[in-house]
């Protein structure tokens, strides 16, 4: 994983480090106790095999440190010795297991301990992870999305963060609690037998190099099956979202080709991925029974030829050997598991570090009202490399209602952009009250607006909570009364719990209409001072879009508004009107001015049937 990419992840790990320090603790007795489980089997078997027992041993005397060892062993020796003289088999018997006992309950504590720790701090990065994703999403353009799919950022918010939970985490077992446990266990072996403890060593680079072999290439497979997860993610949002569509225009053996590929993929890099993964613990412990074997061979010759090692001591020395082994491949099965995570932390952290080109500046000020006008100072603009707008001039006065019309792809909808802020121009300026909106912060400049798009953009939660989205302390009184001017009163009423019904993914219990005028009310009971209305009627039946379009127009009289029209009967009273073609302006004045000169609006209204 990039260094870059490292750094980040471990800012998330700092506020719990006190739950990662005390599973290091907890980790550091746990491979102690680890060891010493299997230490206390020498004098256990010593007394099971009666090994010197019912001897006397001189106790041993002091010669310089370059003899501790055998000074250690003689002194513990004497000691069990006299021991078992004194008290008998059968106690001496009853004490080592009382003390394996003992070590066995410790090293499984400190176990448990260290999963508990590690609990908190695995799902507190999670946590923190995912708020910052959410914050980072909400914070991004929008142009940001519109070149990813949702199913992949959905995918790197879900899948991802788990995988990270789940994988990049282990670091900490496999930094502290492994190989502890390998260097505790590896010094007590050199102290029981250096020759064979280097015998052993020759076989653990062979072992290593052909583990590493074995999962090269997954953080790779891993890469893959992830990007394909987002694909797959993404098509079943899209048709979920579009099945009406589907289903219409008979698409779905289209559909269903798409899924069958993308699970194909899937299915392919999941099966190389998981067995690398799968063939990690066979071969592991096929490596790790040569090794033993290998122990018995050569330790069997010092036990039955040079008699340099007693049998309780060679029996004790396979197990710890083992217990060398089994930590070793746990390293060896979480590197694999590990590359996984490293895999979505780069996928994370690709949206995390996304620069938010629109972002407020240092400075941004803070723009409490709306006094004189809005004006746009030769504005142009592109998507990628296709122009949308060139070289747009007009101005919005405070209380003027302002219409955009023209052709589908004229430019309407992309000047409301413009304004919001939800883009910024490529050239030229878009000010308010001689203030260009990028010097303003974000928060400010849309505090000042109201909208309502074409698509009627609702949420999975009540009538009560999506009205006042834009003001979430508002009373029921003002609810109701933004509900009423929209003509959305009665129709809400007749819900089964009324303002407190929840009307489903995306408003799917409600008519296109009457999510529309849902939408209407939400603006309504913002009452911001500048409203912009992007086709704000066109999901309205002729009788509900009369009613509220009176509502409008008694709520924009004072009020300046900008105002996309597909229908051009509803902005006949615009006091500006503006048409557009192709990006450009050509015609600016008021319906009456438009009218008499004969151009494209007459001929936009002919075609539509208004006199």
């Amino acid at each position: 994983m990039d260094k870059r990419y490292r750094q980040s992840f471990y800012q998330y790990v700092k506020p719990y480090k006190k739950f990662a320090f005390l599973n290091i603790i907890s980790n550091v007795f746990y491979a102690l106790f680890s060891t010493l489980a299997f230490l206390v089997f020498i004098p256990l078997l010593k007394v099971l095999f009666s090994e010197d027992v019912q001897k006397t041993i001189p106790k041993p005397e002091w010669t310089g440190i370059e003899h501790l060892k055998e000074y250690s062993t003689q002194l513990l020796n004497y000691h069990w010795l006299e021991y078992i003289n004194l008290h008998g088999q059968k106690q001496a018997l009853t004490l080592v297991i009382i003390l394996v006992i003992s070590i066995v309950f410790l090293k499984n504590l400190f176990n448990y301990l260290a999963l508990f720790f590690m609990t908190f701090l695995r799902n507190g990065v999670l946590k923190d992870m995912r708020d910052d994703l959410y914050d980072k999403v909400l914070s991004l353009p929008i142009p940001f999305f519109s070149e990813r799919k949702k199913g992949d950022v959905i995918a790197r918010m879900t899948s991802d963060v788990n995988e990270v939970k789940n994988a990049a985490l282990i670091v900490l077992e496999i930094i502290v609690r492994e190989p502890l446990t390998i260097l505790f266990t590896i010094v007590t072996m050199l102290y029981l037998n250096y020759k064979l403890t280097l015998f052993v060593f020759l076989f653990t680079p062979v072992a290593g190099y052909i583990i590493s072999a074995i999962g090269k290439k997954l953080k790779r497979d891993s890469h893959l099956v992830q990007k394909e997860n987002s694909h797959f993610l993404s098509l079943i949002e899209e048709t979920l979202t579009g099945l009406k569509i589907i289903k219409g225009f008979n698409a779905e053996p289209v559909f269903s080709k798409k899924f069958k590929k993308i699970t194909q993929k899937i299915y392919r890099y999941s099966n190389a991925m998981i067995n690398r993964q799968n063939l990690a613990h066979p071969a592991s412990e096929f490596l790790g029974i040569l090794v033993i074997v290998a122990i018995v061979w050569y330790g069997g010759q010092l036990v039955l030829d040079e008699k340099s090692l007693s049998p309780a001591v060679f029996i004790t020395f396979i197990a710890l050997a083992y217990n060398v082994l089994t930590p070793a491949k746990a390293i060896a099965k979480a590197s694999y598991t590990i590359q996984k995570g490293m895999a979505s932390v780069e996928r994370i952290f690709n949206i995390l570090d996304a620069k938010n080109p629109l972002k407020d500046k240092p400075n941004a000020i803070e723009k409490k009202s709306f006094d004189q006008k809005i004006s746009f100072d030769r504005v142009s603009f592109k998507y990628e490399l296709d122009d949308v707008l060139k070289d747009i001039t007009f101005d919005i006065n405070k209380g003027e209602m302002v219409a955009l019309v023209g052709q589908s792809g004229s430019g309407k909808s992309t000047i409301a952009n413009l304004l919001l802020r939800f883009y910024d121009v490529n050239s030229g300026s878009i000010k308010i009250d001689g203030i260009d909106i990028r010097d303003m912060t974000k928060k400010s400049l849309r505090n000042l607006m109201g909208l309502v798009t074409q698509d009627s953009i609702l949420f999975n939660d009540t009538v009560k909570n999506n009205i006042a989205l834009g003001k979430p302390d508002a009373t029921m009184d003002e609810i109701i009364e933004a509900a009423k001017i929209a003509n959305a009163h009665e129709f809400i009423m007749e819900l089964p719990q009324g303002y407190d019904t929840n009307i489903g993914d995306s408003g799917n219990k409600l008519s296109g209409g009457q999510k529309q005028r849902l939408n209407i009310a939400r603006a309504i009971l913002k009452n911001p001072p500048v409203m912009v209305m992007d086709e704000a009627t066109s999901a309205l039946d002729t009788e509900s879009e009369k009613l509220v379009q009176d509502a409008l127009d008694k709520l924009m009289k004072d009020r300046t508004s900008v105002v996309i029209a597909h229908r051009l009967s509803t902005i006949k009273n615009a006091d500006k009107i503006i048409v557009l073609h192709k990006g450009r302006i050509i015609e600016i004045g008021n319906h009456k001015e438009l009218m008499g000169k004969k151009g494209t609006y007459h001929n936009l209204i002919m075609l539509q049937s208004f006199e």
